[in-house]
């Protein structure tokens, strides 16, 4: 066996995306064992030879938080492996919200976490849509930012959408801003803004809409939702505003507690996401569209064992967020 193969792992928070991965990138899934004991405790084995091999950690650290506690497992358990190099490939980072103290008496737990990876084994880290840019100076290793942009302009592109004259992007709050406008420029659609405010933890109410949407398809843009308030109420006024049909694209599917019934019951007519997220058929819908990352994230793992650029694989894009 040569030193510095190539070698994907998956956790167990998305077996299926870690299985895309692979195939696209043409080799085996690495063999790992993850399992948990009655109490609860969480056991892992790399089941080959790893020694001297660039190793990829598929994970996302949503719910549960049995994810993030699996990864730091596996991490260790690839550190005393004697791995070459260890890079933590993070389709979805959850805690990635709470990355600044903005009341007394609160942690930063998105730091926490990160420096927690790094001292599990990591030696670089990737990952996708963060909530917050920030996040990738909490480290002192190596951090590839990727987007979902890619493969969402793909899809709408065989949709149709790029050549409806009636579409309009809209940012859900102000903090999406920046997002949206860089995809509304090249999609070359107009752009409106909700002005949101938030009333509490997970709840939020829509005030007021800059920008036209009457008569207007409006495409909601967002990195997550977690319990759909944001999208719904931004829906509802959209409706009342005169738009003719409200869509949403959001990269990171959460779908946390009331979720699924407000989306069910909601103004949204499709919704696009993509797979960072394991979904159950539970939480499916018959009018969600859901569009695989799998290719960016293996062509960025690709380049990244062969030390090549990753950046070029967003340079169309002119990522602004």
């Amino acid at each position: 066996m040569k030193n510095n193969e190539l070698k994907v792992f998956s956790g167990s928070s998305n077996p299926e995306l870690t299985k895309k991965i692979c195939e696209v990138l043409g080799i085996e899934q690495g063999l790992l064992t993850s399992k948990k004991f009655s109490d609860g405790e969480i056991w892992v084995r790399f089941d080959e030879n790893i020694r001297g091999q660039d190793v990829f950690v598929v994970q996302s650290t949503g719910q549960p938080s049995d994810n993030m506690i699996e990864l730091l497992i596996i991490l260790d358990a690839a550190k005393r492996s004697s791995a070459g190099r260890i890079t933590v490939v993070l389709p979805y980072y959850g805690y990635a919200r709470q990355d600044r103290k903005d009341q007394p008496r609160v942690p930063i737990s998105a730091r926490l976490f990160m420096d927690m990876i790094v001292k599990a084994g990591a030696n670089r880290i990737i990952s996708m849509d963060l909530h917050s840019m920030q996040i990738q100076g909490f480290v002192d290793i190596p951090f590839d930012h990727l987007f979902s942009r890619p493969a969402l302009m793909k899809h709408f592109r065989a949709k149709g959408l790029f050549d409806d004259p009636d579409l309009v992007v809209v940012s859900p709050d102000m903090g999406s801003v920046a997002r949206s406008r860089s995809i509304a420029m090249y999609m070359q659609k107009g752009l409106a803004i909700i002005d949101k405010r938030r009333v509490a933890h997970n709840k939020a109410k829509a005030m007021n809409i800059i920008g036209e949407v009457k008569g207007k398809r409006c495409m909601i843009i967002d990195d997550m939702v977690d319990t759909a308030g944001t999208i719904v109420a931004a829906a509802e006024h959209l409706k009342e505003e005169g738009a003719k049909e409200v869509q949403c694209a959001f990269t990171h599917a959460v779908l946390s507690g009331p979720a699924i019934e407000r989306l069910r019951n909601s103004e949204v007519s499709v919704i696009y996401t993509t797979d960072t997220i394991a979904l159950p058929k539970e939480k499916v819908l018959p009018n969600m569209e859901i569009i695989s990352v799998a290719n960016i994230l293996a062509s960025s793992i690709q380049r990244s064992h062969l030390n090549s650029s990753i950046s070029d694989l967003f340079y169309e894009f002119n990522i602004e967020s």
